[in-house]
């Protein structure tokens, strides 16, 4: 048998956990901060749930989902996006009438879509991200977009640009639809197929089509802006004065629109550059929107959220590319043990260690001293620990400390406050996501040069 994935997907490997740890930590530390809880719905899902509140009109639904019919003949579909799983959770356990509201909840995991593969994305691939459910304030809208900034900063991208428009209430966009109708209609004949299926369910989806030819008619369309209520309009400069007290760069883009029909309100991206300032593209978007609780029988009163989602591997691909390194999951003692009896005592010595909250390997079949090392340094060990016949017969052990050479021997029952001192002066330096800290400053030094002082893993707090 071929041992190739199925086309569109990719195995994690081990010397890709570093990276989802990183992502996934500092997105969790985020998320705490601005009090969210973490929520993951099932993989699989009735397809109804996704129909119902991704929209017909929407490519995921059209084109993208994996759907299909399990053994008692129901459709079921496999989640291409978390949003609508996560408020069908919310309103199965009614969240809304046991939580404070609004429900914030963050998710990380794996979502599935049929759609083209390109570097970063895949059929099967991460999301991350939030949702603010059952209250409806210009305040939440703006928070997650600091939200999502921080994130990313955070991160390490740099020269993070948002991009906002408002897709209004109800009665603008119902104005909105219409105009965008008048618009079009003449031009339909020279324009995609999507776009025609697109026409009759929702012409906004016109305005986010990849089409060089449709796009380009698309740019002198009506603006969402000209058409809003008094009330919509006051909503959204309201945002942005938020965000332009709270410093967030961002922009107003007429022609974003997001991929999904339950967006009404708020939309954005956030936008990254390189380091010598090449845009990248949009990092995540999300947006406001009304109407999915009481999709799924919640309450019309509280009906309203706010969102965003990421794509992990894409973060993950850039972040490669501009340079981020972080180490394997590096051990903190390799155990070396000379001879068969030593092996015995070292196996057992190695679960006491780990109990006690050490990351320790050991060689499973016997070796040279010098290739022991080898794995050690290969393994990013910090401390050896060397038994032989001699330290069995007087209960000691040598203690090699990799970092700085000193090796002594100490006696087994010093071993506890050996390594504690060892590891004590270590954490002084370094922490465990292998960045180096100022303890008393608390900031991670990943951005020293450049003057930026973010802690990305909170060790320090521990």
């Amino acid at each position: 048998m071929n041992p190739i994935n199925v086309k569109g997907t990719h195995d994690i490997l081990p010397s890709d956990g570093p990276y989802f740890a990183y992502v996934r930590e500092i997105f969790s530390q985020v998320a705490q901060v601005y009090g969210y809880g973490y929520i993951e719905p099932p993989v699989l899902e009735y397809t109804d749930v996704f129909v119902r509140s991704t929209g017909e009109s929407s490519d995921i639904v059209r084109k993208e989902m994996y759907t299909f019919d399990d053994k008692g003949g129901r459709s079921v579909t496999m989640r291409p996006e978390f949003t609508a799983g996560v408020i069908r959770a919310m309103v199965g356990s009614k969240l809304y009438a046991t939580a404070d509201l609004p429900i914030k909840a963050f998710y990380f995991g794996p979502a599935f879509r049929y759609e083209r593969p390109q570097l970063g994305r895949y059929r099967q691939f991460y999301q991350a991200g939030i949702e603010a459910v059952g209250a409806d304030s210009p305040y939440l809208d703006a928070e997650a977009v600091v939200f999502a900034v921080t994130a990313l900063g955070l991160m390490g991208f740099h020269d993070l640009k948002v991009k906002v428009n408002t897709l209004g209430g109800q009665q603008s966009r119902a104005a909105y639809r219409e105009a965008l109708k008048a618009y079009f209609a003449d031009k339909l004949p020279e324009m995609c197929e999507d776009c025609h299926t697109r026409f009759e369910l929702n012409p906004l989806r016109i305005l986010d089509c990849k089409v060089p030819h449709d796009h380009e008619l698309g740019l002198n369309a009506p603006k969402m802006k000209d058409y809003l209520t008094e009330e919509d309009e006051k909503r959204f400069y309201d945002i942005l004065s938020y965000l332009a007290t709270l410093g967030v760069d961002y922009e107003v883009d007429d022609g974003l629109v997001r991929g999904l029909d339950y967006y009404g309100g708020l939309v954005f991206e956030v936008h990254g550059s390189t380091k010598d300032g090449q845009d990248i593209g949009a990092l995540l978007g999300g947006g406001h929107y009304d109407g999915l609780l009481s999709a799924f029988g919640g309450p019309e009163d509280i009906d309203h959220g706010v969102g965003f989602a990421m794509g992990v591997e894409r973060l993950i691909a850039i972040l490669k590319d501009q340079g981020l390194s972080l180490p394997e999951n590096d051990l903190d003692i390799y155990l070396m043990p000379m001879g068969e009896k030593a092996y015995e005592n070292c196996f057992f010595l190695a679960q006491d260690l780990r109990m006690g909250g050490f990351k320790v390997d050991l060689p499973f079949k016997s070796g040279k001293l010098g290739a022991y090392f080898k794995k050690a340094e290969k393994r990013g060990a910090k401390v050896a620990l060397i038994a032989g016949d001699s330290e069995i017969e007087h209960d000691t052990i040598q203690v090699k400390n990799l970092q700085t050479q000193e090796q002594r021997e100490v006696p087994m029952a010093e071993l506890p406050a050996t390594l504690d001192e060892l590891f004590s002066v270590q954490d002084d330096h370094e922490c465990g996501c292998g960045c180096h800290h100022d303890h008393e400053e608390g900031h991670c030094c990943h951005d020293e040069a450049e003057g930026e002082h973010h802690c990305c893993c909170h060790h320090h707090e521990e």
